[in-house]
């Protein structure tokens, strides 16, 4: 049964109103001196001025961002593109910019600067923030604090016969004011965050170093290879050829001798195969093309020092290069965490999340452990978008969490995605009779009674006592704008509600 909400919410929401009451006038100074400046930045080529604005209007942004944080819990990330790289010379020391040339780099670090600047889709972003921002924060937090004033004082201020409704009004806001605080922060949220441009840019770095990572784990992996051949089979190999020209040479002479040295050659050709053997379950071990990737770990815990208990729920198989890196990930951690001498046993967890493959390794113990000692598992996992977490409690448990946020994608339906029936209801609701208050009764209503026009039509509230009206038209508006941010909120609310990848290698030594 969902919880009732407390007097505190509404307290809080009251505050938070107030709060955009004095943004929303403070916003209006900073947006027309920013008009101010951007003309006289672009429009008379004061450009040394658009610095500062741009300082300016992000530091509000960010001041925006994390007011969101702290009243929703939602994290908007920075969308801001790098800075552009420090300029390289040429071989013959100068500095290229197009096709003029310059002996410094301090014209060329600010021309690229200023290309940055503009070039930025977030700057733009940031600066329709704010200058719309002080009129969206006038609609969610100046308009209801006015109508809830309006119904407390409507009964000493014209007719006590208006004060019941008045304070129904009143009551009536003050339910919805903390949804209407949730829509000023989906919608600082909506316009906030990175643009595609930026995701795309981000992605793209994260794709060139995922590859670069992929290339060095790979030439790392042929060197271990070709290190543990050498080393191992092929020294074997040698050893059992010079074992096997010392018996043809005894066998004339001492036979017995001959005898002893081809079973020593025979050990040392099952050693070699032992190697080899070793080697190629180093790089794909056959239990795990043949029997699937819990069969595999299942068989990896038996080998492994730890007593591990493993718990597998997959509905279908990964792909098999995802097979292989989570198998070699869960090795990884295990080798790891087995070298901390009061780690005795492990629970291993491989689940998924529609899409989402999730393996964690769970041990008493193991806070001796340092982060640096997953860099390569992490490298391995990058491939894949996957990401890390270390989860320590001092003197609990630790918790290792591997996340693969695609690696069933295609394969495994994704449910998490779909609204519940009750929240699609309201949604067709609030989209098909949020224009019937907000325009018909409260709107168009507001504006006829301004202008003074006496035929009172078909608007309900024109048909009302005058002391009636003016509530009556607001509580529509209210009505409709709450419809309308009904139909904005669930949908993000239940998008943002879905399982997110854990943060890539966090040590918290808080506990889980």
């Amino acid at each position: 049964m969902a919880a009732r909400p407390s007097p505190a919410l509404y307290a809080r929401a009251l505050a938070r109103a107030l709060t955009l009451a004095w943004l929303s006038v403070a916003g209006l100074v900073q947006a027309v001196l920013a008009v101010v400046i951007l003309i006289l930045s672009i429009a008379f080529g004061f450009a040394f001025f658009f610095p500062v604005t741009r300082t300016v209007v992000r530091r509000g942004a960010e001041r925006a961002r994390d007011r969101v944080a702290r009243w929703s819990g939602m994290r908007i990330p920075s969308p801001y593109l790098p800075p552009p790289p420090p300029p390289v010379p040429q071989p013959d020391g100068m500095y290229r910019v197009g096709r003029t040339l310059y002996k410094t780099p301090r014209v060329p670090a600010r021309i690229d600067r200023q290309m940055w600047m503009f070039s930025d889709p977030a700057t733009w972003r940031d600066v329709a923030w704010r200058l719309l921002d002080p009129f969206v924060a006038a609609a969610f937090g100046v308009l209801p604090l006015l109508v809830i004033g309006y119904g407390l004082a409507v009964g000493w201020l014209w007719t006590p016969l208006a004060a019941p409704l008045g304070i129904a009004v009143a009551v009536a806001t003050l339910a919805v004011l903390p949804w209407l605080i949730r829509a000023y922060t989906l919608w600082t949220r909506q316009i906030l965050s990175p643009a595609d441009r930026s995701l795309l840019d981000r992605r793209l770095r994260q794709l060139v170093r995922s590859r670069r990572e992929a290339i060095d784990s790979q030439a790392a992996e042929l060197r271990r290879i070709e290190r543990e051949l050498h080393d191992g089979a092929q020294a074997r190999l040698v050893a059992v050829g010079m074992t096997l020209d010392a018996a043809r040479r005894a066998a004339k002479t001492d036979p017995a001798e001959a005898r002893a040295l081809l079973a020593r050659a025979r050990e040392e050709s099952a050693a070699a195969l032992g190697e080899l053997r070793r080697v190629v379950r180093g790089i794909h071990p056959p239990v795990l093309a043949e029997r699937g990737l819990g069969d595999a770990v299942r068989a990896l815990a038996l080998d492994n020092p730890l007593k591990a208990e493993v718990t597998v729920d997959l509905p279908v198989r990964p792909d098999a290069p995802v097979e292989s890196a989570a198998y070699f990930a869960i090795g990884g951690v295990l080798d790891t965490l087995a070298r901390d001498p009061k780690v005795r046993a492990a629970h291993v967890d491989i689940s998924h999340r529609g899409p989402r493959l999730r393996l964690a390794v769970t041990v008493n113990g193991g806070e001796d452990i340092a982060e640096g000692e997953f860099g390569e598992i992490e490298r391995r996992l990058s491939a894949f978008d996957g990401v890390l977490a270390v989860s320590t409690a001092p003197g609990g448990p630790t918790m290792v969490t591997m996340d693969l946020p695609h690696a069933l994608s295609g394969t495994v339906a994704d449910e998490t995605s779909k609204m519940p029936l009750w929240k699609t209801t309201l949604v067709v609701l609030g989209i098909s009779l949020g224009w019937l208050p907000l325009f018909p009764q409260g709107t168009v209503p507001a504006v006829m009674k301004i202008i003074g026009t006496e035929d009172p039509g078909w608007f309900l509230a024109l048909h009302l006592p005058e002391p009636f009206q003016w509530p009556v038209i607001v509580f529509m508006i209210l009505l409709g704008l709450f419809l309308y941010s009904m139909v904005t909120v669930l949908p993000l609310t239940h998008e943002r509600r879905q399982p997110d990848a854990v943060l890539p290698h966090v040590r918290d030594h808080g506990g889980r």
